[in-house]
């Protein structure tokens, strides 16, 4: 509200407010009389005023003001004990410092403060200490305390929720970003997958039809057919990886099916038409693997492979599947030499390749043989392990 914003900025202001009461019931108390309304004792309502005077600094000094405030009030009720019945100023002192102090300093001045209060009260009206008026300001100045204590308490209550719920907020926008860029490197990964298997398959061919187009035009033909096979299984497989991309809401679009081991042949098959040959070695027995585990398996021999077709300058390459108790060993080797390499890299293959690999808990070695060519070893779980990439 208006009102709350002007208070926030002038804190004097604030700290004042509660004067304006206590200065009121002084004037009434004042001029009641026993059988009319009179003249408010003006000296009386004078001294009230004068003791919440300290109240205009209290949330700046706490702990001062209760004290000189308390002392004002003890003197006034010692000297003048029939002005001064109840410390009003003082209990709003207490009050404000159990609200902005500590605990401790809240209860000890308040304790203090009841104490005496009671005391200077009985002793200057001629009470009993265990009397109920004097048993009243005990508990007016045990009331203040505990309110400001709860008050406090509140207010902590209040600031650790919104803190909680600003770093739960916080949190939920790190993981939203996380996941975001972890679906954006996913999604990069195949992309890059499949475009340069397919692409790098498609040149080939093509520079093979364009060297046979005049000498043996048959071949020729049969290079331009694998060329047109390897397209069309490019643009499945990019429209199955952009489907992703999709909204529940989406038209529906045609996908292909997410590649599997058994579909080695056909990939094989591919480089084979290409002119790089390929064996296919599986040891053990076959074991059922988890779908990622199997769609991160056959990845990573299409980029090895692709490596090995566009970069290595070989002639041929083996596909090892061993099958173990609790992983699988793929390891693709060559005979290429580095030395020669047919294009530059950028080595977004071999990091796509670790990165697929860890996302499942498994891991990618790679690098030259001693005895010539290039190898590629992945150490994949049966059953998925997810972990943090």
């Amino acid at each position: 509200m208006v009102w709350r914003q002007w208070l926030a900025r002038h804190d004097r202001v604030r700290d004042a407010l509660p004067a304006v009461p206590l200065i009121v019931v002084s004037v009434a108390a004042t001029a009641v009389g026993t059988s009319a309304w009179h003249e408010p004792r003006w000296g009386e309502v004078m001294w009230t005023a004068l003791s919440c005077v300290p109240l205009v600094v209290r949330s700046r000094w706490p702990l001062p003001v209760a004290l000189v405030a308390l002392a004002g009030e003890l003197t006034l009720m010692a000297v003048a004990p029939y002005i001064s019945l109840t410390p009003g100023a003082a209990l709003i002192a207490l009050y404000t410092l159990a609200a902005l102090g500590s605990r401790r300093t809240a209860w000890a001045v308040g304790l203090a403060a009841a104490v005496a209060i009671t005391g200077v009260y009985a002793a200057t009206h001629s009470q009993s200490v265990a009397g109920g008026p004097s048993l009243l300001r005990l508990d007016f100045a045990i009331a203040a305390t505990a309110l400001g204590r709860a008050v406090r308490n509140r207010r902590d209550h209040l600031a650790e929720a919104r803190d909680r719920a600003e770093r739960a907020e916080g949190m939920q926008e790190v993981e939203a970003r996380r996941r975001v860029t972890e679906e954006r490197v996913r999604i990069a990964r195949d992309l890059h997958d499949v475009v340069t298997h397919h692409i790098t398959l498609v040149n080939a061919q093509a520079g093979v039809a364009h060297h046979l187009m005049r000498a043996n035009p048959d071949q020729a033909y049969e290079a331009l057919a694998h060329i047109k096979d390897n397209s069309r299984a490019a643009l499945d497989e990019l429209r199955a990886t952009v489907g992703l991309l999709r909204q529940p809401d989406d038209a529906p679009a045609s996908r292909a099916p997410i590649p599997r081991l058994d579909d080695l042949d056909t990939l094989v098959g591919r480089f084979r038409a290409s002119g790089l040959s390929v064996w296919v070695d599986a040891l053990g027995p076959s074991t059922p693997l988890a779908p990622t585990s199997e769609l991160t398996a056959y990845r990573i021999i299409q980029e090895a492979l692709t490596n090995t077709h566009k970069h290595a300058s070989a002639t041929q390459a083996t596909v090892t599947l061993e099958y173990g108790p609790h992983s699988l060993r793929v390891t693709v080797t060559d005979d290429g030499r580095p030395s020669a390499p047919k294009g530059a890299g950028t080595g977004h293959g071999l990091v796509g390749m670790r990165e697929r690999a860890i996302a499942i808990g498994g891991t990618v070695t790679a690098g030259p043989r001693p005895e010539g060519g290039f190898q590629v070893v992945a150490e994949l779980p049966l059953s998925l392990v997810p972990t943090t990439v």
